[in-house]
């Protein structure tokens, strides 16, 4: 079974804000890091003093039967809307996708699974048990709240978050953490693991497309999968452009076909990732694609900041 996350927070942002509900004060925050594949990241406030952590618990000593409290932004809110529940078992392994389906999927594991309603906008909220003491942060769900299943939570330990950011914070990356804020190009890419540009417009399509193609786009909301595609085996076929981004200013559009980074060949839409990770914003690099038409063109484009998941 896929499990919905119930908020990837920092998906698509490239600046963000916090606000504490008990003083209603918002902090401009920077992104310290993150580690995708473990949903989690680290944002540190800017000019915030004097507020209050909270007590932190040990999972490990977290046993099945015992009482939790989920806390968070349920959603979307702006207010806290504690879920009472039970831990319902300990060290699960889940494959989770954003409820629109619109990353690919991802596993997890080590997860206290609960009977706790967590809801859509509880992610990165609060898991504690029956001390007060946080032991879990909030990731993954069924969204039961129409009354017609029971409700399933997930949280990721907080030994193993903390972990995480304490890497984070000392700067440390590797393979799965990334610190501060990745390159960014600007496309809209398929959910796929084919590197043939046919097979992810067609997985695509199977997914769904609102509107009418448009030359960039300023989110993937009304995005349409287009109709014609370059005539390439391989590649990472472009969606659509988002507006303002490289991409746009270099003339990449939605039905074109990335085929190499700095003359390195390009595949499946996770090598297109995995290719540019490997830069900084600012960096530059030489894209070259297949237009629709049949042109095949090469340009330098310099990286922008990118949204960190």
């Amino acid at each position: 079974m896929i499990w919905a996350l119930l908020g990837s927070w920092l998906e698509n942002a490239t600046s963000i804000t916090a606000t504490v509900l008990a003083t209603g004060k918002t902090y401009p925050a920077k992104v310290l890091g993150y580690d995708e594949t473990g949903d989690v990241a680290a944002i540190q406030l800017q000019g915030a003093s004097g507020l209050h952590t909270i007590p932190v618990g040990d999972a490990t000593t977290a046993k099945t039967g015992d009482s939790v409290l989920a806390m968070g932004n349920a959603e979307g809110e702006s207010v806290i809307r504690p879920a009472p529940g039970q831990i319902t078992a300990l060290n699960q392994s889940i494959t989770a996708s954003d409820e629109g389906g619109a990353v690919a999927s991802e596993q997890l594991h080590g997860m206290i699974k609960t009977d706790a309603d967590i809801v859509s906008g509880d992610s990165g909220g609060a898991l504690a048990n029956s001390s007060g003491q946080v032991i879990g942060m909030n990731t993954a769900g069924n969204n039961a709240g129409d009354g017609t299943e029971q409700a399933t939570g997930f949280a990721i330990p907080i030994n193993t978050a903390l972990s995480i950011v304490s890497e984070i914070t000392a700067s440390q990356a590797s393979s799965s953490v990334t610190i501060g804020y990745p390159p960014f190009i600007g496309v809209f890419v398929a959910t796929s693991t084919s590197s043939n540009p046919q097979v992810q417009q067609q997985q695509q399509e199977e997914g769904g497309g609102a509107g009418a193609p448009q030359a960039c786009y300023q989110n993937s909301a009304e995005m349409a999968v287009p109709s014609q595609i370059a005539s390439v085996s391989k590649g990472t076929l472009v969606i659509g452009a988002i507006c303002d981004s490289p991409a746009a200013s270099a003339g990449l559009v939605g039905g074109d076909v990335i085929t190499a980074v700095n003359g390195q060949p390009v595949g499946t839409p996770t090598s297109l990732h995995t290719d540019l990770a490997q830069f900084k914003p600012n960096d530059t690099v030489t894209l070259t694609w297949h237009t629709v038409s049949g042109q095949i063109t090469t340009r330098t484009i310099k990286l922008a900041v990118g949204p960190p998941l």
